[in-house]
């Protein structure tokens, strides 16, 4: 729906006030009382639950469970991210059409959601489950100022917008496994994955795809996965307003992303590193066939894992460190090693439940 559909429109009515006559959105909305029953109607196909009350008119019951454009923008802080939405019931990937929409001319901000992927991609060509209307699968359109070498750094700072969005819901539950994943309670909950449109020395747009398992439960994900991967549902017990996460996900992406720009990631080091369930932890990063075996000191200020290497053990001397751009990092002990590290109240850390 556009902002002048007249189906818009008579849905802001219904949002403002308990009650309003046929009569009344007729006038209102410069159309017949037939064309407004028409419209009320569009709006009950879309999942709303408009009542009809005799002598009074109708009321707003109820908004569907969709990440409908109407329901997330209202609900928007954010100046540019979100403020144009593409929703699809059904595609093949969200990063492929805002990929589409990007080389088209889409302004930066513009969203791409789906109830569904038939074709969800991860990092390193892995397919993401894609259940039906209980997660979130987003994509957005965007045109940093960034060479293309520091283009991984969305991604980086993606990852702290997310863990901002998904703390309320899941207190002392979340962490940050670099470079792109989010655990709930040592379990992976969402995943992050940005594509380049670039030359050789500047880049024309990145598409930033992240994943969200939401209200999915233990049986929608595939027997593979059940062991590794949680929702918020399954490890708080909550459902969550999907369209409220959507919001809030928009605006603390764009918080994050300006500051990105204008003050580059070392800004964010300290936030990364409040959520990073490595920093200190034994763990193999594989890149290109090639594995390390370290203990994480951290991140450095271009985003790059800081690694102290096993044959440093003896005097960690700087030789010994490797500052690691990419890979596919192994926690050494599994799911019990990447448990949350939670801050007591005498400022040490301890272990999450």
């Amino acid at each position: 729906m556009s902002a002048a559909d007249p189906a818009r429109r008579l849905l802001a009515f219904l949002r403002r006030e308990p009650v309003v006559s046929g009569e009344r959105l007729s006038g209102t909305l410069g159309i017949s009382r037939a064309a407004v029953w028409k419209h009320v109607e569009r709006l009950r196909a879309r999942g709303y639950r408009i009542e009809a009350q005799h002598a009074r008119g109708y009321r707003l019951a109820g908004v569907p469970d969709r990440l409908l454009p109407a329901e997330i923008t209202p609900r928007l802080a954010a100046r540019r991210f979100g403020r144009r939405i593409v929703y699809f019931e059904e595609t093949d990937s969200t990063n492929m059409q805002a990929m589409r929409l990007a080389r088209e001319g889409a302004p930066e901000g513009t969203l791409v959601v789906a109830e569904r992927q038939t074709q969800g991609r991860g990092r390193l060509g892995r397919s993401w489950s894609s259940p039906n209307c209980v997660n979130l699968y987003a994509s957005w359109v965007l045109r940093p100022s960034l060479a293309p070498a520091a283009a991984p750094q969305l991604s980086l700072a993606a990852a702290v917008a997310l863990a901002r969005a998904l703390a309320p819901l899941a207190p002392g539950l979340v962490t940050i496994k670099w470079p792109n994943d989010c655990l709930l309670d040592g379990r992976k909950v969402a995943g992050i994955l940005t594509e380049m449109d670039a030359e050789l020395d500047r880049v024309r747009a990145v598409v930033l795809g992240i994943g969200v398992n939401l209200n999915a439960t233990t049986r929608a994900f595939p027997p593979e996965l059940r062991a590794t991967a949680t929702s918020v549902r399954l490890a708080t017990g909550r459902r969550v307003d999907r369209i409220a996460f959507t919001a809030a996900l928009c605006d603390a992406l764009e918080a994050v992303y300006d500051r990105l720009l204008q003050e580059g990631f070392g800004a964010l080091i300290a936030e990364w590193n409040e959520y990073s369930c490595l920093t200190g932890r034994e763990v193999t990063v594989e890149c290109a066939g090639h594995r390390t075996t370290g203990v994480v000191r951290g991140l450095d200020a271009s985003g790059r894992l800081v690694l102290v290497r096993d044959d440093a053990r003896a005097g960690a001397a700087d030789e010994h460190v490797e500052h690691i751009v990419a890979g596919d990092v192994t926690v050494i002990g599994g799911y019990a090693a990447i448990r949350p590290v939670t801050k007591r109240a005498d400022g040490g850390r301890s272990e999450g439940r």
